[in-house]
């Protein structure tokens, strides 16, 4: 559904009547295309030490990485310096530059005092930070054995990045790659968080902070088709977010298995046609729902590597007029139907090469909404199953992670009465809502081989819409 105002407050007369009057500008954000460059700019990359040192290699590529560090004995960081981005990367602010992004690489800070020097040389440029651009952290996880002055400066940045990333303006983002104590910041996971975070990729996820716990993983032969050879199944593939997730994986390489219920078969249909895969009319929440997804994976593409469970409904009441049905239905699909699938795949003992599970939660089921407390428990529980299902996958290289939406412009958004959507718009960071691409393409990474050390994470694709979150 297209944002008229968004539309109105940015060409003509009536951009200039918004900023008179002091009115929200939204501005466009810059989604992916393929073939575009991967940031709108130089990149600036702040902070000291061997980490700051490999990042700025990897990123700037043979012809303008330091030959020192990638001569060093790491195997690891130089065939990533070898695969590098190429980006034009400065180590140090050059005034009246327009910097596409910026890098703030905190890892080796002992104590908040430490802080300073790195977060005020960025306030300096963020003046002039290209509209559409990032701002990216990288630091260490704070962990309860940590000492006061490491666990306070290591939390003061996700305290720091998530007000950031509410001051942006332009379509610019914030975000952060949280490392595991001894991963090193050019493990495939790290290197893969940072590239999407950089990305037209991430357009609506803003204020976010995604720990990589392992070095797991591996970097894709090809950025733009990270999940070629892939087999992934969608559910609820026949529209809406679905539909979209189903278009960009085919995009990034996959090999796309479209489920539904029989009743959309002529549009889930034309979803497996477009993105030249194969359509199952299936109703996710049939006993026997795992084993038949299984099969056909396997009897039509001979192998399964990705599931992504979209499949989802709401049956919306205040829980003083909650009826049973509405209960038990929402339920049953949108969490029961997931454990039983996966408990199917994870004992068939085909479903153990490097393995992705992509749940689809909702900011709902983080913070709560009137009216859904059905819906919410049952977003809720997928939070809760990926973080549980994710150690079990982990011996076979694989990962259970899940993307939780804020206000997407989907079919069902647009039945929201026209003043409350307005107003549910304007709620985020980003000041508009998003589109079911964003969610496919946090899906999309999160089943990506470069994700393989994300496990039992939840990434929020909602433009930051939810108070210290």
């Amino acid at each position: 559904m297209t944002d008229t105002y968004l539309n109105l407050v940015n060409s003509g007369v009536t951009q200039k009547i918004a900023k008179q009057l002091g009115l929200p500008q939204p501005a466009p954000l810059r989604r992916h295309r393929p073939g575009t460059p991967l940031v709108a700019g130089p990149v600036l990359v702040l902070g000291r030490g061997a980490d700051a040192d490999a990042l700025a290699a990897v990123l700037s590529g043979p012809a303008g990485g330091d030959p020192g560090v990638a001569a060093r004995d790491d195997a690891a960081l130089h065939d990533a310096v070898l695969d590098g981005w190429d980006l034009d990367v400065h180590r140090h602010p050059v005034p009246d530059t327009r910097y596409g992004a910026v890098v703030l690489v905190l890892t080796g800070l002992t104590h908040p005092d430490q802080l300073a020097g790195p977060v005020l040389a960025a306030a300096g440029v963020l003046r002039g930070l290209a509209r559409g651009g990032r701002v990216v952290t990288v630091s260490r996880e704070a962990t309860a054995d940590d000492a006061p002055a490491l666990a306070a400066v290591r939390q003061g940045v996700d305290g720091l990045l998530r007000s950031l990333a509410k001051e942006l303006r332009g379509g610019a983002t914030g975000n952060g790659v949280v490392l595991r104590e001894g991963v090193p910041p050019t493990a495939p996971s790290a290197l893969g968080a940072l590239r999407f975070f950089l990305s037209a990729r991430s357009a609506f996820v803003d204020g976010q902070l995604l720990t990589v716990a392992s070095d797991a993983g591996s970097l894709p032969a090809s950025w733009e088709t990270p999940l070629d050879g892939r087999v992934a199944v969608v559910t609820g593939a026949a529209r809406g977010i679905g539909r979209s997730i189903a278009e960009t994986l085919a995009r990034d390489g996959a090999t796309v298995v479209a489920v539904d219920v029989p009743a959309a078969g002529e549009q889930l249909a034309a979803v497996a046609n477009a993105v030249r895969g194969t359509a199952l009319q299936l109703d996710v929440t049939a006993e026997d729902a795992g084993q038949r997804i299984l099969a056909h994976a396997l009897q039509r593409h001979g192998r399964l590597d990705a599931v992504v469970h979209n499949a989802g409904i709401t049956r919306d009441k205040l829980l003083a007029n909650m009826t049973p049905d509405r209960w038990e239905s929402v339920l049953a699909v949108n969490i029961a139907s997931q454990l039983r699938i996966n408990e199917a795949l994870l004992t068939s003992g085909d479903f153990t090469e490097e393995p992705r599970i992509v749940s689809l939660a909702s900011t709902s089921g983080l913070a709560g909404n009137r009216g859904q407390t059905n819906y919410a428990a049952s977003k809720g529980g997928v939070v809760g199953m990926v973080r549980a299902t994710a150690p079990l996958l982990v011996p076979f290289g694989g990962t259970a992670n899940a993307v939780a939406p804020g206000f997407i412009e989907t079919e069902m958004t647009a039945r929201i009465p026209a003043v409350t959507r307005q107003v549910a718009r304007r709620l985020n960071s980003l000041q508009q809502g998003g589109l079911p691409v964003d969610v496919a393409e946090a899906v999309a990474f999160l089943a990506s081989p470069a994700a393989g050390g994300v496990v039992g994470e939840t990434l929020r694709v909602c433009g930051q819409n939810l108070v210290g979150r």
